[in-house]
């Protein structure tokens, strides 16, 4: 049995988990989340604590089994504390806002950068930190690397777009070694 698949997911008190035939759907104070279940994984409540079964030993299904219950353990967790990410901004004269629906970015190029962000997240920026919030962990994380991505960290001098804590291993750039050409 898989080791995470069969840890309960405990309840909070303002969290309401309702299930229809391969649907569950999690509410609570900052919202509500759906998900769908694959046939062969069986999800129950048993008083307050949600349980993860699977039918079978097949290796999709001890694979599904896992992931199942850790996809409900974070939407119990984002309906009631949001996921965040941060993002550090390095470079001069790079810089972020947020005007409406859209994060401006000016990262070094031409023009400024205008990335519309999704309904259910929230973005909120600061001088060099961009932080990223929702109740969705996936939605939270492909928004933070969609953003990433229009700029990435440079391995040369540094300067980019990259997570708060990330390293970026630095590369030394080419040496101009003067040669002695031989005259005949």
């Amino acid at each position: 049995m898989s080791r995470i698949g069969k840890k309960l997911i405990v309840l909070p008190d303002k969290v309401k988990v309702t299930f229809d035939n391969s649907l569950v759907k999690v509410n609570g104070p900052l919202g509500e989340l759906s998900q769908s279940i694959p046939s062969g994984i069986k999800v129950e409540n048993i008083d307050g604590k949600i349980s993860v079964m699977r039918s079978g030993e097949s290796p999709k299904l001890r694979a599904l089994h896992g992931l199942i219950r850790v996809l409900i353990a974070n939407m119990v967790q984002g309906v009631t504390a949001k996921f965040s990410k941060s993002l550090d901004i390095q470079g001069l004269g790079f810089r972020a806002s947020v005007e409406k629906n859209k994060l401006i970015l000016q990262v070094g190029y031409t023009h400024p950068v205008e990335f519309p962000f999704p309904s259910g997240i929230d973005i909120s920026a600061e001088k060099q930190t961009i932080t990223v919030k929702g109740i969705d962990k996936q939605l939270v994380g492909e928004t933070a690397a969609r953003i990433r991505a229009i700029r990435p960290p440079d391995p040369y001098k540094g300067k980019g777009i990259r997570y708060s804590g990330e390293y970026v291993k630095r590369k030394v750039g080419k040496t101009a070694v003067a040669t002695m050409g031989t005259k005949k």
